[in-house]
C-alpha cells in the first residue's frame, strides 16, 4: 500500500511470481494490485498491459486475468529457494539488466561445472559441507553464522537461511526412517562490521561453539579514503582473534603494561580471557559483480545439497511448511465465522477468542 501510494497506474507493471499460483501471501497481494489498479481507472479489457505472471500453473494465471503470452513458465520441480536461475529472476533481469543477470547465471554455471567436475579434495561445496558435518555432527554446533563485511550483501543471509533451513530442517530419512544424528543447523549473521559490535562477543567469548563464514571483497564499488582497507582488516582481524583468542599471560601483561594494580589485574583478567581455537572459514571475492555472487550463491546451493546427501534427507520439500499453510486456513475461518467449531485446543482458541 506504502509503494502504490507513489505509483502512476498508467505506467505501473504487475509482475506475479508465484509458481503453483496458490500461495496465499502471493494471490492476496496480486488481488490487492489489481484492485488497485482498477479503482486508479484501469479496465479490465486493459489488466494485460500491466500484470504478467511467472507460474507453472498456466491456467490459474489466465483465469485471473492474465493473458497467455504474458506468462513466463517455470518447472513445477523447482523449489522457489532454488529459482533466481529460472523465470523468477525475472524481476532481477529487470532491476540490473539481461547482460547483468546472464553473467549471474554464467558465475553459478562455473560452479556447477567445478561442483560436478572437481575431485572431493578440491571441491568447495563438498570441503563446505564436510566442514559444516564435521562441526555440527561431532562437535556439537547448532548454529552457523554467515559474516559478509559488503554492504552489497547485506541480504544475503536472509536467503541463505531460507535455503538451508528449509531444505536441511528434516527429521527423517528419505526412507521414512527417523534420522540417527542432528541435521539442519540454525542459520544466522549479518554484515560483519555491524555484527562486532553486536553478537561478535557471544563468538569470541561465549559458551557455545558457532562456526562461521566471514565473506569479503577485496575492490569496493565505493571506495573512500582509507575505509575498505579498514574494512578489510577489521574481518581478517575477527576471524584471526577466533582462531588465537587471548590467554590469561597476554591478559595479565596487557593490564599491566596500562600501569593497573595488581588487585585490579587479578579482578580483569579473567574476563579478557578469549579461548580461541573457534573455527571459521574466509570466503574472498575479488570483487561484488553478477558473476562472483551467482557463483557464491550455487556454491552454498550445493553445500545444502551435500549434507542432505550425507544425512539422508530429502533437501527439495517442505512438508512443515505445509502444515502452517493448512491450519492457517482454518484458524482464518474461526477468525471470521459466527458460528466457527471451536479451535482443536484451548491454547489456539483463546488467542481467538482474544481477537474476535
Amino acid at each position: 500500500r506504502e509503494v502504490t501510494a507513489q505509483l502512476n497506474a498508467e505506467t505501473t507493471l504487475f509482475i506475479i511470481s508465484s509458481k503453483t499460483f496458490g500461495t496465499l501471501e502471493t494471490l492476496k497481494n496480486a488481488q490487492a494490485a489489481r484492485s488497485w489498479y482498477l479503482a486508479k481507472g484501469g479496465t479490465e479489457e486493459k489488466l494485460y498491459r500491466h500484470f504478467i505472471a511467472v507460474t507453472s500453473n498456466r491456467q490459474a494465471a489466465v483465469e485471473f486475468g492474465i493473458r497467455e503470452k504474458n506468462i513466463f513458465p517455470m518447472w513445477d520441480w523447482v523449489g522457489g529457494r532454488y529459482s533466481l536461475w529460472s523465470a523468477i529472476g525475472l524481476p532481477i533481469a529487470l532491476a540490473i539488466g539481461m547482460a547483468n543477470f546472464k553473467d549471474l547465471l554464467s558465475g553459478a554455471y562455473d560452479m556447477d561445472q567445478h561442483f560436478l567436475n572437481a575431485p572431493f579434495e578440491h571441491n568447495l561445496p563438498v570441503l563446505l559441507a564436510m566442514l559444516g558435518v564435521w562441526y555440527h555432527n561431532f562437535w556439537g554446533a547448532q548454529t552457523y553464522a554467515f559474516l559478509p563485511y559488503d554492504h552489497y550483501l547485506r541480504n544475503f543471509v536472509k536467503h541463505l537461511q531460507q535455503m538451508d533451513m528449509e531444505s536441511n530442517g528434516k527429521s527423517v530419512r528419505q526412507d521414512g526412517t527417523p534420522v540417527s544424528c542432528t541435521t539442519g543447523p540454525v542459520i544466522w549473521g549479518g554484515v560483519g562490521c555491524n555484527g562486532q559490535h553486536a553478537y561478535h562477543q557471544l563468538l569470541h567469548q561465549g559458551t557455545p561453539l558457532i562456526p562461521a563464514d566471514f565473506i569479503v571483497p577485496v575492490v569496493s564499488h565505493n571506495p573512500v579514503a582509507d575505509h575498505h582497507e579498514w574494512l578489510y582488516a577489521n574481518c581478517l582481524s575477527q576471524s584471526q582473534a577466533l582462531m588465537q583468542g587471548k590467554t590469561r599471560a597476554e591478559a595479565e601483561a596487557e593490564l599491566r603494561a596500562k600501569g593497573l594494580s595488581a588487585g585490579e589485574i587479578e579482578r580483569l583478567a579473567p574476563h579478557k580471557v578469549i579461548p580461541g581455537n573457534r573455527p571459521s572459514n574466509t570466503l574472498v571475492l575479488e570483487i561484488i559483480n553478477p558473476h562472483r555472487l551467482g557463483a557464491l550463491v550455487a556454491l552454498y546451493e550445493h553445500k545444502i545439497f551435500v549434507q542432505g546427501v550425507i544425512w539422508g534427507i530429502n533437501s527439495f520439500d517442505q512438508w512443515g511448511v505445509e502444515l502452517g499453510k493448512e491450519l492457517g486456513k482454518n484458524v482464518y475461518n474461526r477468525l471470521t465465522s459466527y458460528e466457527a467449531e471451536p479451535a482443536e485446543d484451548s491454547s489456539t482458541q483463546g488467542l481467538i477468542d482474544h481477537f474476535r
